[in-house]
């Protein structure tokens, strides 16, 4: 029996979670039984959404159980199969089973991986829930029309960067957030955005907003929250809508911050707020590929990763995306290609 080592929540963090919530534990994994599949994760992902599943609250998934191995996104490569005619060796797979080097499936959590159109690790990143929360999240809920001005926070991550992207395919205005100057060139020059701004050193973000915008943006995609949403609320146009992804910027929090102090810009701009899962649109999976392997085979989408090697070190890399330590992806790499 093969033994994977796995990353399990040692106990609930209260705040910023720290590497003391987490344990490294090896177990064995019996061989595959009737119908079953083995399979060894080669990339897994770290996301600020298992933030929140650290918490015991009724969410819209589970808690993650104390002792129990965490769960998310991973890829990983059939090894051993057991009469089940749905995959052989060798098959690449996406699975929700991350945090652990290997484990048992019966398939009906594997989705094939077509390595062909994007590297491995992209279908964790911009071909995968990332992209496709940006792709439903600009294109279905912030209801993006061709030539508009549209404002991005955390646009060097992993969802940002593929909204900016889009809304420049979309013949867009695009302005991005990010927390360095290396990020903000990125975003400028790779992925073509009209103007970045470094939150961290740009003192007024909304001052800022204004000065890259002056006629002000249709579309806030929201990211961050906190000061961002200040930002754009403070620069909406009439009739602007706001696609709210997440706020990790209030994650880690104890108590509950307060609102936006200019919430009541909604009133008179009559504005949309909307607040979405991307579980909610795998319906658009397949227009969401097919879209992004066009652009990507044109040079019109761009990705960058962050990738940290070793199981070992995936609640560093976790405990990274808080600190603003990735750039774009944050990936961790269990096993060779």
């Amino acid at each position: 029996m093969p033994i994977s080592r796995e990353i399990r929540l040692k106990r609930r963090p209260s705040g910023a979670p720290q590497p003391g919530d987490f344990e490294l534990v090896e177990t064995a994994v019996p061989d595959p039984g009737p119908g079953q599949i083995l399979v060894h994760n080669i990339f897994m992902s770290v996301d600020p959404y298992m933030r929140g599943r650290m918490m015991d609250r009724a969410s819209y998934v589970p808690p993650f159980q104390i002792g129990q191995p965490l769960s998310g996104g991973a890829v990983g490569k059939v090894v051993a199969v057991n009469g089940n005619s749905r995959f052989a060796e060798g098959d690449h797979v996406l699975n929700f089973s991350g945090w652990r080097e290997c484990f048992l499936s019966e398939g009906g959590d594997l989705q094939p991986i077509n390595a062909s159109l994007a590297p491995l690790q992209a279908w964790l990143g911009a071909f995968g829930m990332p992209g496709l929360t940006a792709y439903a999240g600009l294109l279905r809920v912030a209801e993006l029309k061709d030539g508009e001005r549209v404002f991005v926070s955390a646009a060097s991550g992993a969802v940002g960067a593929v909204v900016c992207q889009i809304a420049k395919n979309k013949g867009c205005f695009v302005i991005g957030s990010a927390g360095s100057d290396e990020k903000c060139v990125w975003l400028e020059h790779e992925a073509g955005i009209d103007k970045a701004i470094n939150y961290r050193s740009c003192g007024d973000l909304s001052a800022a907003v204004k000065t890259a915008a002056p006629e002000g943006i249709d579309v806030y995609f929201d990211n961050v929250g906190g000061e961002h949403l200040n930002a754009a609320l403070a620069n909406m146009r009439l009739n602007g809508r706001i696609a709210v992804c997440g706020m990790i910027a209030q994650y880690n929090d104890a108590t509950p911050p307060p609102g936006p102090s200019n919430i009541i810009m909604v009133i008179p701009l009559r504005l949309t707020i909307t607040g979405f899962l991307v579980s909610d649109y795998f319906g658009m999976m397949s227009d969401f590929i097919r879209d992004m392997a066009i652009w990507t085979k044109a040079g019109k989408m761009k990705w960058r990763e962050t990738i940290v090697d070793g199981i070992e070190k995936a609640p560093e890399a976790f405990l990274g995306l808080f600190k603003g330590e990735n750039f774009g992806k944050m990936l961790v790499r269990l096993a060779p290609e």
